[in-house]
């Protein structure tokens, strides 16, 4: 609990020195797409739609659906860590208040997954999405939903889920997960 009150306070100084009509506007916006991470299952989809790009997709919905298992299924309800307004902050929450636990960050922990899943594709594509994710990140900081490290750990947690559909997708093209296979 001390450990909250310190990322508590860290978090409304920041808070206190970034908050303007601008970013209040343009975060919940960032934010949108983790929202059950519906914009992430559309990219995915979308991916999956396309013959060019369909290997890239099938890595992405892997890579969510990993992330689902290890962040909501497991760590959520694990940590059961409370979210900073339930902690009484100051300011009105500029998003609909989430109803889950705080750690870690599952819209950050999507962001990263779908990101790190377009290795393969290139950094023409990685890179924006990864630039994405960590403004994903950042979002959920700003409006006060998550703690610094919700956001690092759904970070991580994310990278890794990508990474992981990254070696299983390439395993499984090449044969090396042969007795899969049959």
């Amino acid at each position: 609990m001390r450990w909250n009150l310190m990322e508590l306070r860290w978090l409304e100084g920041l808070h206190d020195l970034l908050a303007c009509r601008f970013l209040d506007g343009l975060m919940p916006i960032v934010s949108l797409p983790g929202n059950g991470g519906w914009g992430f299952i559309l990219l995915a989809a979308v991916l999956l739609a396309i013959p060019k790009t369909r290997k890239y997709g099938c890595t992405m919905a892997l890579a969510l659906v990993l992330d689902v298992f290890l962040v909501n299924l497991l760590l959520k309800p694990l940590a059961g860590r409370a979210r900073p307004y339930d902690l009484g902050i100051s300011y009105p929450l500029l998003v609909h208040a989430p109803g889950d636990f705080s750690f870690p960050s599952g819209h950050t922990a999507a962001a990263f997954a779908a990101a790190i899943s377009l290795l393969p594709a290139g950094k023409r594509i990685w890179v924006p999405m990864t630039i994405y994710a960590a403004l994903m990140g950042l979002s959920r900081i700003y409006l006060m939903v998550h703690y610094p490290t919700d956001v690092f750990a759904g970070a991580v947690c994310g990278a890794l889920c990508g990474l992981t559909a990254v070696w299983l997708s390439s395993h499984w093209k090449t044969g090396r997960l042969s007795r899969w296979n049959k």
